[in-house]
């Protein structure tokens, strides 16, 4: 008997754990009681309450939306923040001038006064979410059309919230999930004072570049350190020489004991988009068309921006973060190309489909309310299609570029009818005119304007605003440049201040024919009467479609745990430490140290540039209690968390909710996770907290924000 008892405890177990090998899933804190059990057979010593709970503090009021589209973690009680560098470059690079390089020298405030005030920059606290899925589609049948249920929605969506905040500080906002089929309301809690702290020199922040960017081995320090400041009352309010720094109700405690292959990790934060769901019609789309081009265009526009900056340190400053952005999606997007390939993804959606199709016709009463599903899905997307590259371009290609981005803030002005109103107009454009000056150089944007037009030319010749340039200049983009920046106000800071200066209502007539305001409308006008409108309606069909067709999944896989796609909402991620084997003969360890550091240095490339102060501690290994068993100094690690972006700065904890590192990256043979998961390969790249602490300690000497830490 207890032989037979020892079997089927056995026969369970393997059960369990073949059902959670794949570490696939973005779960919703609220629901994560389904998880328990699977998380603690991982190693998880802790109880999902401790992750999230309305009724104690707990790890979630920890863990912060840093900005719009990045995680941060609360790690002293006097408000002290972790995020990447890479989160926080954009402020590091508003701060920065050619007399006070932050970006290339570093910052480290010697106390709180030091502090530099990030205007505009915001960390949000979640308070708590629920579901709302019964209040939002009250009276919503199958009966509406697409608007008048998008209206009913939204209207009970205002007055759930407008219920859930009034006479509060919070904030709260209710998303749709599943497609649209179930809603959850997120209440908030949104803190406007955040300070820069201290941030590495770029040498350490951005180590490995663009080169190492989405790649494994990493050996990038990329962390900043920020605080928020609340109100003498303890509440959120703007910036204020009197605000002190926030008690936050939970600060995460931080292990320096490390890990083994195989530990239990997890991440709680903020990723951004996933798209599991889409179709064979879709995935083919991204990967024969959209992502070619994308990658094409975003190619020609990093290589003139990086010949510029190679050739003039203030350029460098100037586009550094512009240059970073484009990289970035460019990078991935080559990666998620060749994932979807491998993996045959177009295929398997296809199996998948046929799958449905054949459990719709199996049944009279699903071939009655779904039977045309898939053949509509087909129609669609055969619309969609040209729409999508038409847009592509538009984005990449035309609205991208400087000159045009800002001139869209003249269309008030051209709208103003009265003195008032030209007077706000104007202070407005003033205000956009400092920022944009300060990192804006001619001869960078005048090329970047004859590559990307000469490109959206030759894709569409037939655009409205090409006839000139076909006809006045014999399709010579390059003349048609030089028209354009030699006439444009745009491109000459004393031209647009002499023409704010001196404007009135009878100036109109001027600024329609400057090019840049030209362009603008040109583009806007083709964008509304050949592109907008046909996709939207697309998108709303397919928002339709997607929404059934999920709700069949479900249907047709009951016993299958599904979780939401992401949509920047909190959720949990679960896996285990472990390297990966990207290709044959190729083996890649969970960690690296900093030796590696030094390797890549001798390598001689411009993203391999090291601190002589780095190298010496390096060299001397004088790493303090951040050293391994080993005496060796990790810098960052692997692991099977499933994270897309949004997850850049999330605390990746141990199994005792300890802080072990920020994640940062995924590796480049995993970009394709956001739409296919593939265990095998697919890696989120976190930073040690180790590597992050001893340079604090070490290489900046800021050792009293060390002190403001729990360390264990």
């Amino acid at each position: 008997m207890k032989q037979i008892k020892q079997w089927i405890a056995l026969m369970l177990l393997c059960g369990l754990m073949t059902a959670i090998k794949a570490d696939e899933g973005m779960w919703l804190p609220l629901l994560l009681q389904q998880n328990e059990a699977e998380m603690q057979a991982m190693g998880f010593r802790l109880t999902v309450e401790d992750i999230y709970s309305i009724n104690k503090s707990c790890l979630k009021d920890a863990v912060v939306q840093f900005g719009s589209g990045c995680t941060g973690e609360i790690v002293s009680s006097k408000g002290l923040l972790l995020t990447n560098h890479h989160c926080g470059y954009g402020q590091i690079q508003k701060h920065s001038s050619l007399e006070h390089n932050y970006l290339k020298d570093g910052f480290w405030a010697k106390n709180q006064q030091e502090e530099l005030p990030c205007e505009g920059l915001t960390v949000t606290r979640l308070v708590y979410m629920q579901d709302v899925t019964e209040e939002v589609l009250s009276g919503v049948d199958a009966t509406m059309g697409e608007k008048q249920r998008k209206d009913a929605i939204d209207a009970h969506i205002a007055a759930i919230t407008k219920k859930t905040t009034e006479g509060s500080h919070y904030t709260a906002f209710i998303r749709g999930f599943y497609e649209g089929n179930k809603y959850y309301m997120f209440v908030n809690e949104v803190f406007k004072d955040v300070r820069l702290v201290g941030t590495p020199p770029e040498s350490i922040g951005r180590f490995g570049g663009d080169t190492d960017n989405w790649m494994w081995p990493r050996h990038t320090g990329d962390f900043s350190v920020f605080r928020i400041y609340v109100g003498q009352d303890g509440k959120p309010a703007t910036y204020n020489a009197e605000n002190v720094p926030y008690k936050p109700l939970y600060h995460i405690p931080i292990s320096i004991k490390g890990y083994e292959t195989g530990d239990f990790t997890f991440v709680v934060g903020y990723p951004g988009r996933t798209q599991q769901f889409l179709t064979s019609q879709a995935v083919d789309l991204l990967v024969s068309q959209q992502n070619p081009v994308y990658v094409d265009l975003r190619t020609q526009r990093l290589d003139i921006m990086s010949k510029y900056m190679k050739a003039d340190p203030k350029i460098q400053i100037q586009y550094a973060s512009k240059a970073v952005g484009i990289s970035n999606g460019w990078k991935k997007t080559i990666g998620q190309t060749n994932g979807l390939k491998r993996l045959q993804t177009v295929e398997k959606k296809k199996a998948l489909e046929k799958q449905v199709a054949e459990w719709i016709n199996a049944d009279p009463t699903r071939k009655a309310n779904y039977g045309t599903l898939l053949d509509e899905f087909a129609q669609v997307y055969e619309k969609y299609r040209p729409l999508q590259m038409e847009y592509i371009y538009l984005m990449e290609a035309a609205i991208t570029l400087e000159i045009i981005d800002f001139a869209f803030n003249f269309i008030p002005l051209m709208k103003a009818e009265t003195d008032d109103e030209v007077k706000t107009a104007i202070a407005n454009i003033k205000q956009q005119a400092i920022p944009f000056y300060k990192d804006y150089n001619v001869e960078v944007d005048k090329e970047l304007f004859v590559a990307m037009t000469g490109a959206y030319y030759q894709h569409n010749p037939s655009l409205p605003v090409f006839q000139e340039v076909k006809k006045k200049y014999k399709g010579n983009v390059a003349s048609f440049a030089d028209a354009v920046f030699a006439t444009s106000i745009v491109a000459d800071p004393a031209k647009l201040e002499q023409f704010l200066n001196t404007y009135t209502l009878k100036n109109k007539k001027q600024l329609e024919k400057d090019w840049s305001y030209r362009l603008v409308k040109a583009y806007l006008a083709y964008n509304q009467n050949n592109i907008r409108t046909e996709r939207v309606v697309c998108s709303a069909k397919l928002d339709s479609l997607y929404r059934v067709y999920v709700n069949v999944l479900m249907e047709m896989q009951p016993d299958k745990r599904m979780y939401p796609d992401a949509n920047l909402t909190m959720r949990v991620a679960y896996g285990q430490v472990n390297g990966f084997v990207p290709k044959n003969g190729v083996e890649y360890a969970a960690y690296s140290t900093t030796a590696g550091i030094l390797e890549k240095e001798a390598e001689g490339m411009y993203d391999y540039v090291v601190e002589p102060k780095l190298r010496t501690l390096i060299e001397t290994q004088n790493y303090g209690r951040y050293a391994n068993n080993k005496g060796e100094l990790p810098v960052a690690f692997v692991a099977t968390n499933h994270t897309t972006g949004g997850n850049s700065g999330s605390p990746v904890f141990n199994a005792k909710g300890e802080l072990l590192g920020l994640n940062f990256d995924r590796n480049w043979e995993g970009t394709m996770s956001d739409i296919e998961y593939d265990p095998t390969v697919c890696r989120n790249i976190t930073l040690d907290i180790r590597y992050c602490l001893f340079v604090i300690d070490k290489f900046a000497g800021a050792s009293h924000l060390i002190e403001e830490m729990d360390l264990r």
